[in-house]
Order: structure tokens, then sequence, then C-alpha cells
């Protein structure tokens, strides 16, 4: 008895309690200095709090409850709130496809830029018992400055004295395509010549004396260009390394890459103030409010309206319409899109052969922005009805049959019906879901990508919009199709708004469904 009960709960023993709480405290410490080495200093905040509360609950039995909830709040943590918290402090900075870069980051890739001064090396690179050799070829001269065999295999800077030789090498010089091959070891080369001059390779055919291009002050943060002697200091409103004349006050031109610096609630005060962003996030905004609520309103009309067709008793085949129609759910949404895609071609689609032939038309589905609005909600209605017609399906059946007996004793034909029970008893509930739907749609990127890309486009913006963009698709077009530059910043500022907006809305509907059922 005792044998068995030990080996239940040897695992309990002290001893080894506390010898793994204390190797996950270590492992916690060491991968929060190694995140704040590294300049995380946001991810290195949140593993200390979510692995240290996580080893507190997990060895405290004063917390044991809560081992039960931990991981769900963990979850949560970290793939809703830590994202959110994100966007939002990116929001509040100049953060691109330009600015990047940490301050220091940004101002050691200045530091490591170089210019070629005095005449260029050519030369060759033989192989010597896999490991290489280098040679160089003297200018107006018949000799050589050879190297030791060395290894390309490393990645640090290598230091490579030259000895000048008479003798030629034989004609088994590596290719051009291997030396592009090894052309990021080859960077790390500093060859030295006999009278101690440094080279660095400049090219895939030569080695060149190369020089840093930037000094760095006294002060630690201005940069001198050595060419030509211009002063560049870090400005911290733009957040970029930006020239000075000789009174210190900023001239235009700027280095990059430039650096991450907190500006603010510029972004924010650019979507109201540029009108340029402006008029087309008013309009787009509009047109998702609208999308989403049209869309929700036809698709549980029309699933409401097919669900009592299908139910109803007196319709021969009632299974195979089921099935007829619960198909759009079936097919994956994406296949579905772009069969639609290919429908609605100007030239070539099914759609406008058909009306071309009846009508004599052939509107322009993808040009028009009116057309385009119409094809999307025509599309996305298709892909949405089999969801709300299934849980109207499971809905009407727990409608008590009672009530209609009653009703057709009182002589209620089927319009009264739906109207006086069928719609009251249904909508209740669906509520929640037609939220959720509204919800969804509000940010159905999917469907625009696919479908129009947010075309056709708003003319005479500052940034790319399109007619047919909800603010999902316009944020995501700053992030990733800016013309001039990719604005993380101005988008994280537009996802927060709509974010905001989205829960506002939600807020409202629910209120308003309660004073409206309660």
């Amino acid at each position: 008895m005792s044998a068995t009960l030990e080996k239940t709960v040897w695992w309990q023993h002290p001893a080894l309690k506390w010898f793994t709480v204390g190797f996950c405290l270590l492992f916690t410490g060491y991968l929060i200095v190694l995140m704040y080495a590294q300049g995380e200093y946001l991810f290195a905040m949140v593993t200390l709090v979510l692995l240290g509360s996580g080893i507190y609950v997990f060895s405290n039995r004063k917390a044991y409850v809560w081992r039960y909830t931990y991981p769900g709040i963990a979850g949560i943590g970290i793939f809703i709130l830590f994202p959110l918290i994100c966007t939002i402090a990116i929001a509040f900075t100049n953060y691109s496809s330009t600015n990047q870069l940490t301050f220091e980051r940004a101002q050691t890739v200045l530091m490591s830029r170089h210019y070629q001064t005095g005449e260029p090396f050519n030369f060759k690179l033989y192989p010597v018992s896999e490991q290489w050799v280098l040679a160089l070829n003297v200018p107006d001269g018949n000799n050589l400055l050879i190297s030791d065999p060395f290894s390309l295999a490393g990645t640090e800077e290598i230091i490579l004295p030259l000895h000048e030789q008479e003798k030629k090498l034989e004609d088994n010089a590596a290719t051009l395509r291997t030396i592009t091959q090894y052309r990021q070891a080859l960077n790390q080369l500093v060859v030295v010549l006999p009278d101690g001059s440094k080279l660095r390779m400049s090219s895939l055919r030569q080695f060149s004396a190369i020089n840093p291009l930037y000094s760095l002050d006294e002060d630690g943060i201005t940069l001198t260009d050595r060419q030509t002697g211009i002063r560049y200091q870090p400005n911290m409103d733009t957040g970029f390394y930006q020239s000075i004349n000789a009174a210190g006050e900023w001239t235009k031109e700027t280095l990059s890459p430039g650096f991450t610096v907190s500006i603010g609630w510029k972004n924010f005060l650019r979507v109201i103030q540029d009108e340029g962003i402006k008029k087309p996030f008013l309009s787009i905004f509009v047109w998702t409010v609208v999308f989403s609520l049209v869309t929700v309103a036809l698709t549980v009309t029309l699933g409401m309206v097919l669900a009592c067709i299908v139910q109803w008793e007196a319709l021969k085949g009632r299974a195979i319409y089921r099935v007829l129609l619960i198909l759009p759910y079936a097919v994956p949404s994406f296949i579905s899109i772009l069969i639609f895609k290919g429908l609605f071609n100007q030239s070539f689609g099914e759609i406008n052969l058909v009306l071309n032939g009846l009508f004599g038309i052939k509107p322009d589905w993808f040009t028009d922005p009116t057309l385009a609005r119409t094809m999307l909600i025509i599309v996305n209605t298709w892909l949405g009805y089999p969801y709300m017609m299934i849980l109207c399906m499971g809905l009407l059946k727990s409608i008590p049959d009672d009530l209609y007996e009653a009703s057709a004793l009182d002589g209620a034909g089927p319009w009264r019906n739906f109207t006086k029970i069928t719609f009251p008893l249904l909508i209740k509930p669906l509520t929640p879901l037609m939220i959720a739907s509204f919800a969804f749609n509000f940010n159905n990127f999917v469907l625009i990508q696919l479908l129009t890309t947010g075309k056709p486009d708003h003319i005479g913006t500052s940034t790319p919009a399109g007619h047919t963009d909800l603010l999902v698709n316009y944020t995501y077009r700053i992030a990733f199709e800016g013309g001039g530059g990719q604005d993380f910043g101005l988008a994280a500022a537009i996802a927060t708004l709509i974010f905001l907006l989205v829960g506002a809305l939600a807020i409202i509907n629910l209120k308003t469904a309660r004073m409206k059922f309660d």
C-alpha cells in the first residue's frame, strides 16, 4: 500500500516542486533579459506579466481556483489585448516603411555606410583545399597580391593581410556565380596591403579603399559627412537625421532610414483635418455601415422566408429544396467569390451575356461605383442567406403548433400567422446573431479583396481609397499599398477608430434590442 502511495505522489515532493518553480523563474528571467537586450521592451513586459502570474497561480495553493481560468485569461491577453495595445501604441508613432528602426539601430546603419577612394584593384578567388585564396592585381604592374588560405564559412569580419608574389596562379579562378554566392562573406573581408592600406570589396570584381561615410561627433548623436562636410542631427519631430546649417537651423536634406518617434495625436488629426483622407474616410465609413445593414437585412429576410417555405408541410420535395438551398453554405466562400467575379465580367461574364441578350445592356459592374456596390451586396447576400436559413429552420421547430392551430380557429391566413406569430418569435432570438453578423460584415475583408480589391478608386486622395473599400480594406491599403510608403502609424490610427466605432455600434444595437424586447 505504501509503495503504491509513494508511486502516485512522488511528483508532489516539495524539493521537486521548488526545483521546477526555480527553473521556470530562471527561464522567465532569461527570456525577459534577452528581449530587453534586443530592445523589445513591450514583449519583455508581457512575458514578465504572463509567465510571472502563471508561475504564481500554479505554485501557490491559495490561487488554486485561478488555475482553471488562467489559460483563458492568458489567451485573451496574448491574442486580443496585446495586439490591441500594440495597434493603439503604433497609432501614436510615425511607424512606416521609412521609419521602422529604433534611433540606435538607424544610427548604426548610417555609420556602417562607406565611400570608395583611390584606384580599385581587380581580384580573383581561387579554391585551395576546401579553402580560398584571394589574389589582387596590382595596377600598372605584373605582380599579384596574394592572401593566405582562408574560409568563407564564417559571418564575422576577417582581417586578411596580403603579400606580393610574382608567380601567377593556375587558371581555376572562381566564377562570377560562385562569387555572388559568397558575396555576403566576401563583404566581411578587410584586406590589408603591404603598405598598411585597407580595402573592402566594392563590386563583384574589385576591391577598393573604402572609408566610413559619416563620423560621429563628440555629442554622440551628430553625424558629419566626410565627403561634403554637411552635418546631420536627429529630428525627433520627423524621425529622420536632418541636415543643419552653420547656424544650427534645419535644412531640407534628410537621411534614410529614419527611426520611430512618438508623434502624439497627429495620425488621428490627419484623419480629421487632411481633406485627402477625411473625405474618403467618411465616404467609406458610410458605405461600410450601409453595406453591413443592408446585407444583414437581406440575408435575414431571405433566410427567414426560405426557411418558412421549406418547412411548409404541403410543399413536396422539401428535402431536395433544403439541400439545394444550403449548398452555397457548403462551398468555400473564396471559391464562390471567384466564380461570381467571372460571372460579372463585363465582356465575357454570363450575367452580362444574358442581360445583353434580353435587354441589350452590358453594365459596367467593376468600373461604376454604384453597380460595383450593388454587385457586392448581391454576392454577400448569396453567401450569407444559407446560414440565416439554417438558424430560422431550427427556431421554427421550437414554435408550438398550438399557436398556429389557435390562429386557424380565428380565421387567420398565412400572412397574419407570419406577422403575428412567426416573425415576433424568430426575431428576438435572432437579434444577437444579427448584431454578430453586422460586426462580421463591417470587417468583411475577404469579399472586397477577392471581388473588387476596393476598385474603382477615389480621385484626388492622399491615400489609396476605393468606392467599394470597407474601412478594414482601406486600412490594409494604407498599411501595405501606399504610394508614398507604407504608413503603418496612420493605418493603426484608423484601425483604432474602427475598433471604437464597431464597439459603439454594437453597444447601441444591444441597448436598442434590450429596450425593444424587454
